[in-house]
C-alpha cells in the first residue's frame, strides 16, 4: 500500500504547491522561503504499527523451590518478614531474560500455581506465595494465563483468592489475567482479553483442555475446550475490532515432544475461525511448530504459525527435556491497509537446578552459555544442556 500511496500524495502535494507559486515570469527572490514551503508541503506519511510479543511457557512453583527460596532469604535477610508471603527470594529466576520480558511491548507467561494462601505448596496441589507473582511482574510479565489443570489445585476457595490477588496487581502493577473469571458476569465481560498494544488491539484467548480437580457450579469459571464456547469467543474478539487474535491453548500430552492429532485438529480449527497465532503450553516439554495455510473471509491465503508446547520456563523438573523451554519472541508489523504480518522467532532457555549453575534455580538462554562450561559449579549440568539442546531441536524439528 506504501508504494501506491506516496507517488500519489506527493503528485497532490506538488501540484498544491505549484498552485500556490508565483505566475510565469516572475522572480522568486527568497530561494530558502522557497524550498522551506516545497519541504513543509510535502505529507508526512504514517509509519506502520509494530509490536513485540514475547511468550513463555509453564511459571511452576516446587516443593525444592520454595524451601531454597525460603533458605535464600534467611541467609541474606536474616529474621522473619513483615508478611509470610515475602520471606522468599526468588531474584535469581529471570534475571537473564528481565531485558527480553521487560523490553516487549506484551509479555506473557503460564501461571502453573494458585495464590491460595499459606501453607505453601508444590507437587500436586500448587500453592506459592504472593511473592511469587510480584517477582513475574516485576521481570516485566504483562499477562498472567490463569486457564490450566492446577488452577483449581485449591478448590473454589484458592481459585478466588489467587483471582483477588491478580486483581490487587492489576490496580498496583497494571498487569492483566485472562482464562479463569471469579463468576459469570466477570467470565461473559472479560473474555477474551482485548488489549490496546501501542495502538494496535491484540486479542487473547486462553483456555484448558481441564482441571485437576472436579469444577462445580460455584467455582470460578475456568475456559475449557469447548468448541462451542470457543466459537463464541472467537467471534467476540473479531467483532471487538482486533487486529491480532492469539490463541493460548493448555493442552496436549505430558512429556511428548510430538503433537498430538486432537492437538492438530483442533489447531487447524482455530486457524479457520479467525486466530492468527497459536502458542500452546502444558507438556513440561518442547513440541514441534507447524504453519497451517487457511483463506480469510475475503479469500486471501493466510498462514498461521501453531507452536505446539513452549515447554516449562522455571520448575524443579530434573528430565534434561523438562529442564529445556522457549521463549517465543513475536514481531506484529500492521500496515497501512490494516493488513497485520508476524514475525515468530524461538529462542531455547534452560532452567537449571541448585548448586549447579548457581545455588539456586536459574533460567537461562542457551545460545548464551554455550561457550561458558567454566562458568558450572557442575560441569555434567553444562553437558547435559548441551546434549538435550541437540537432542530436543532434532527430535522436534524447532530452530532457533
Amino acid at each position: 500500500m506504501m508504494g501506491i500511496l506516496r507517488p500519489a500524495l506527493i503528485f497532490a502535494a506538488l501540484l498544491q504547491m505549484a498552485q500556490m507559486l508565483p505566475c510565469t515570469g516572475q522572480e522568486i527572490d527568497d530561494r530558502g522561503a522557497f524550498l522551506r514551503m516545497k519541504e513543509s508541503m510535502v505529507p508526512v506519511l504514517p509509519e506502520s504499527d509494530t509490536v513485540s510479543l514475547v511468550f513463555i511457557g509453564d511459571v511452576m512453583l516446587h516443593e525444592r523451590q520454595i524451601t531454597v527460596a525460603r533458605e535464600r532469604y534467611l541467609a541474606r535477610h536474616g529474621g522473619n518478614p513483615g508478611s509470610v508471603h515475602d520471606g522468599y527470594d526468588f531474584s535469581s529466576y529471570f534475571l537473564d531474560l528481565e531485558d527480553r520480558l521487560a523490553s516487549a511491548d506484551l509479555a506473557v507467561a503460564n501461571m502453573e500455581f494458585t495464590l491460595a494462601g499459606p501453607p505453601f505448596s508444590g507437587y500436586p496441589a500448587f500453592s506459592a506465595p504472593d511473592s511469587y507473582a510480584e517477582y513475574m511482574s516485576d521481570c516485566g510479565i504483562d499477562v498472567f494465563l490463569t486457564a490450566n489443570n492446577h488452577i483449581l489445585d485449591k478448590g473454589g476457595k484458592g481459585a478466588l483468592r489467587t483471582l483477588s490477588v491478580y486483581e490487587k496487581m492489576m490496580e498496583e502493577k497494571g498487569i492483566r489475567f485472562t482464562g479463569t473469571s471469579a463468576d459469570s458476569a466477570g467470565f461473559t465481560r472479560d473474555n477474551p482479553l482485548v488489549l490496546d498494544v501501542n495502538g494496535m488491539k491484540v486479542a487473547l484467548v486462553n483456555f484448558t483442555y481441564g482441571t485437576n480437580i472436579h469444577i462445580q457450579d460455584s467455582y470460578p469459571k475456568v475456559n475449557r475446550i469447548s468448541r462451542e464456547a470457543l466459537s463464541v469467543l472467537m467471534g467476540k474478539a473479531r467483532e471487538s475490532g482486533a487486529d491480532l487474535i492469539i490463541a493460548l491453548p493448555h493442552w496436549g500430552e505430558e512429556y511428548s515432544m510430538r503433537h498430538s492429532a486432537a492437538q492438530e485438529d483442533l489447531a487447524e480449527w482455530l486457524a479457520d475461525n479467525g486466530a492468527d497465532l497459536v502458542i500452546g503450553t502444558h507438556p513440561h516439554v518442547v513440541q514441534d511448530s507447524t504453519v497451517i495455510r487457511t483463506c480469510t473471509a475475503g479469500g486471501r491465503e493466510k498462514d498461521i504459525h501453531v507452536i505446539y508446547s513452549l515447554g516449562n520456563s522455571v520448575s524443579n523438573m530434573s528430565a534434561g527435556v523438562t529442564q529445556i523451554g522457549l521463549l517465543s519472541r513475536v514481531t506484529a508489523v500492521k500496515h497501512l491497509n490494516g493488513k497485520v504480518d508476524l514475525a515468530v522467532g524461538l529462542e531455547y532457555l534452560w532452567c537449571s537446578l541448585p548448586g549447579r549453575l548457581k545455588d539456586t534455580h536459574c533460567t537461562i538462554p542457551v545460545k548464551e552459555y554455550l561457550d561458558r562450561r567454566g562458568e558450572w559449579k557442575m560441569p555434567y549440568e553444562y553437558d547435559k544442556m548441551v546434549k538435550t539442546y541437540y537432542t530436543v531441536k532434532e527430535k522436534t524439528g524447532v530452530k532457533d
